[in-house]
């Protein structure tokens, strides 16, 4: 079983709880659409999922693929997600 899980925050997430979630809710969406696809390496590369304003930001400790990108985007897009196109993909920075 996987323990090491990427950091999940929200902007207002002390007023608005089911921002974070809806962040899990994503995550689980990717990962398992991921898991599907037969990519093993997508769960290893998430650092931090963040939700700004209604932004997806996701920050990867390597570059993603653009399937794993589109994961995101059909995830935070979907029923589960925001219901918005608004995700933004950024590498961690050393």
């Amino acid at each position: 079983m996987y323990l090491d899980h990427p950091s999940i925050t929200a902007t207002r997430s002390d007023t608005e709880p089911d921002r974070l979630e809806r962040l899990n809710r994503v995550y689980g969406y990717v990962i398992g659409q991921a898991d599907l696809l037969g990519n093993k390496e997508c769960i290893d590369k998430i650092s931090r999922m963040h939700d700004d304003k209604g932004c997806l930001r996701v920050t990867w400790l390597l570059v993603p693929t653009e399937l794993e990108k589109a994961l995101f985007a059909r995830a935070w897009l979907s029923q589960v997600g925001d219901g918005s196109s608004q995700v933004v993909h950024q590498l961690v920075l050393d």
